[in-house]
């Protein structure tokens, strides 16, 4: 599934949280969040795309999912926050090469031909992995290693790359072919940038099979890479990107844009990103995975970065000047994203109210991004009460209606669009900071909940306001407006 991620350091954000972001950017798939009671939670476990059972532990924890409203194709929780305030977010699809692939399929499901055979089942995939990791992780780097456990014993059946963030660590590991895995902590002082490649441009082997401070990989990573001539690099260097990722056409309209307008957003200065001079350009294939941004960024930051469509540059789909090169790169804010969050994990605040997941429904460009506490029984129904029939009583498909309305009549509607999403974001800070101040004196956390329906109800209130305002604009340049004075 085509997505972009966004993570960001405990020492490159503001108030030095981590955050991990995500677009799923599936094929208009109706959203919801919601919170999994462990008691609710399978313990033998289906998947719909591969037909294989799963046997899960018996501990699981309380856990938010954004999971598809229409079950029929799987559950795709997509992200969500644990008990244990733990974040995650599956999956980044990513690229490869016929080279790995060969080496180490993926592992697919294989319907049986005859009576006389039996089904093949396939690997685990983005589907599945929230369900079943999240539930059994205390750490990010648990994340990893609970990852890492089923691929090499499931496999799966498509390259996916996946962050997990706790308090002080976030790790994104990538996958291998179908059961080979490597993974990175992030710098604590920088951001991540991946837009549908396999993204690490550097690993230490060494430490890897040493002391794994900073690097996990698999066990015969090293054999792998030699015994199938995978190596592409020159002069003793170890870049990953070049031995398990791709380098086509298509990454140069598709992907490679994204990392570079993210890239100019987060270093302006440090970094020539435009003209004669440019270090990178949109078809660079040299973008690095992580840069230590110019200033540091709060999540309004992350949400700008993923409603991105290059916006002050040639490239904006939106532009009134006639570039001859609008919308000729895929832009990250597109039309049929389900669900974006930004999973927070904050410090300095009591370790019952340090998970924030901040969501944003449908397109980034145009949705507005709601903070809400995670630890919690249940969310209230504006965001989990959520059917496949379009209503104005949910954030999903208020979101949604804006969204269309608004991209018809851009430059008509953007200003109420900016208006809605700052309007939000201010309200819902502040909110959030009520909340904080209340719990910390009176160490109630069951106020969490009563902020999230304060927060619904704000954001209900800021989107039935904005899809008025924005359905009037559209209104007045129908195509079949007339006037008497028109004669």
């Amino acid at each position: 599934m085509p997505c972009t991620t966004v993570l960001v350091g405990k020492n490159a954000s503001n108030d030095h949280s981590t955050m991990i972001a995500r677009t799923d950017d599936g094929h208009f798939d109706v959203k919801k969040l919601i919170v999994i009671d462990p008691k609710k939670q399978p313990r033998k476990y289906k998947t719909v795309i591969s037909h294989l059972e799963i046997e899960l532990p018996d501990n699981p924890m309380r856990y938010t999912s954004c999971p598809t409203v229409d079950p029929s194709g799987g559950v795709w929780p997509a992200t969500g926050i644990n008990e244990a305030n733990v974040g995650m977010t599956a999956t980044e699809t990513i690229t490869t090469n016929p080279r790995v692939l060969a080496a180490d399929p993926l592992v697919v499901y294989q319907k049986a031909k005859t009576r006389n055979e039996k089904d093949i089942p396939g690997g685990i995939g983005e589907e599945d992995l929230v369900l079943l990791v999240l539930p059994y992780i205390h750490s990010a780097r648990e994340g990893v290693l609970r990852v890492a456990e089923l691929l090499e014993k499931y496999g799966t059946y498509e390259s996916n790359g996946m962050a997990f963030n706790d308090e002080n660590e976030i790790w994104w590991l990538e996958t291998i072919g179908g059961h080979h895995w490597m993974a990175r902590k992030v710098p604590d002082d920088q951001v991540v940038i991946a837009p549908n490649q396999f993204a690490m441009d550097a690993f230490d082997l060494d430490d890897a099979f040493g002391e794994q401070k900073a690097h996990m990989c698999s066990k015969d990573l090293r054999e792998f890479i030699a015994e199938n001539d995978l190596d592409l690099n020159q002069n003793g260097k170890f870049n990953p990107r070049d031995i398990f990722g791709s380098h086509t056409d298509m990454d140069h309209i598709y992907n490679t844009p994204r990392a570079w307008f993210m890239g100019r957003f987060l270093t302006p200065y440090s970094h020539r990103w435009e003209g004669p001079e440019a270090e990178f350009t949109p078809e660079s294939d040299n973008i690095p995975w992580a840069l230590t941004p110019d200033r540091k960024l709060a999540a309004e930051n992350v949400q700008y970065l993923l409603s991105g469509h290059y916006q002050g540059t040639p490239f904006n789909p939106y532009s009134s000047q006639d570039t001859g090169r609008r919308g000729m790169y895929r832009s990250i804010g597109i039309n049929r994203t389900g669900v974006t969050s930004i999973c927070q994990i904050r410090p300095n605040v009591p370790d019952p109210i340090k998970g924030v997941e901040w969501i944003i429904f449908g397109s980034t460009t145009f949705s507005a991004m709601l903070p809400v506490y995670t630890n919690v029984e249940k969310m209230p129904k504006y965001l989990s009460d959520v059917a496949l029939k379009t209503s104005t009583e949910n954030f999903y498909w208020g979101s949604r209606l804006i969204d269309a309305l608004a991209d018809h009549d851009y430059a008509a509607c953007i200003q109420q669009i900016e208006r809605y999403q700052y309007a939000v974001a201010v309200k819902g800070r502040q909110i959030i900071r009520e909340y904080d101040r209340k719990m910390g004196e009176t160490g109630d956390y069951s106020l969490c909940a009563e902020a999230n329906e304060k927060l619904c109800a704000m954001a209900k209130e800021q989107t039935a306001d904005t899809l008025t305002k924005v359905l009037h604009e559209s209104s007045t340049r129908m195509k079949n407006g007339y006037n008497r004075a028109d004669n």
